[in-house]
């Protein structure tokens, strides 16, 4: 704010600092010099993220693998058909892919929220007694909110030898998405710098290495009428990748990550 003006604030703060005035005066002074206060917002600091609504897909469902006759059903994706879900991957000692993306799906929800955005997570819960939703429904929950980006987590399970790191996936230029490619390649190449920037490795199996891939045939991605993209975060049969992906500082760090993707898309909207 120009210098003028601060000046004058804080000499009316420093008049009344011995009342409660003063205290209200004085915390807007600070608030307009670090330029967080916003008109009509009662000295109140504005969140980055305020009207903003974001779907997290925690992928799978850590009880679809006692429900296969439901999951492999097959639903429409927008271009073909494909089963409702699958049972997901899980780490050579057995920790599932679906428990992995429950965890840094919440862990996202609580750190979103405190920037002031509206999240919305796909399944309510991570339990073996449950199955599903099918990928249509996950494709278009965004829809029925009318949310401003979605994002989906994952976890690979290559078994190719030394296969590890991440990748972000966005669907095509065509079809169903043409609408939307643009918007979705910009969150991934967002999140791909996010990704990296926090320390995570592309993956050195898929899609040349260079931690993108563009799929047509993902119904999560193909019925979704925003950005969006989905996230492979590891292969969870890399013995680094699982011991990062099932430790509570990894899933922080994957959280703190795709959350920074995510801000940094918003803002440049």
């Amino acid at each position: 704010m120009p210098s003028l003006l601060l000046a004058l604030v804080l000499a009316v703060a420093s008049v009344l600092s011995g009342g409660a005035t003063g205290s209200v005066v004085g915390g807007l002074a600070s608030g307009l010099a670090s330029g967080v206060v916003s008109a009509g917002d009662g000295g109140r600091a504005a969140a980055p993220l305020a009207g903003r609504i974001v779907v997290i897909d925690p992928g799978h469902q850590l009880g679809n693998s006692r429900h296969l006759a439901r999951i492999d059903r097959l639903v429409w994706i927008g271009n073909g058909r494909k089963p409702c879900n699958t049972t997901g991957t899980a780490t050579a000692a057995g920790y599932p892919e679906a428990t992995f993306a429950w965890r840094v799906a919440h862990r996202m929800k609580g750190r979103l929220e405190r920037l002031g955005a509206r999240v919305i997570l796909t399944r309510p819960t991570n339990s073996t007694a449950l199955w599903g939703p099918c990928v249509d429904a996950r494709g278009r929950r965004g829809d029925v909110v009318h949310a401003d980006v979605k994002i989906s987590i994952h976890g690979d399970g290559s078994y190719a030898p030394g296969a590890h790191g991440f990748h972000v996936i966005y669907a095509p230029d065509s079809g169903l998405t043409a609408d939307t490619y643009r918007a979705s390649k910009r969150l991934a190449l967002g999140t791909r710098a996010a990704m990296g920037r926090a320390g995570f490795a592309r993956a050195n199996y898929i899609a040349g290495g260079d931690g993108l891939d563009v799929r047509s045939d993902l119904g999560t991605l193909n019925l979704s009428d925003m950005a969006t993209v989905m996230v492979e975060c590891g292969n969870m049969r890399d013995a680094g990748d699982a011991a990062r992906m099932t430790s509570a500082r990894g899933q922080a760090a994957y959280a703190h990550a795709l959350v920074q993707g995510i801000r940094g898309f918003l803002a440049a909207r």
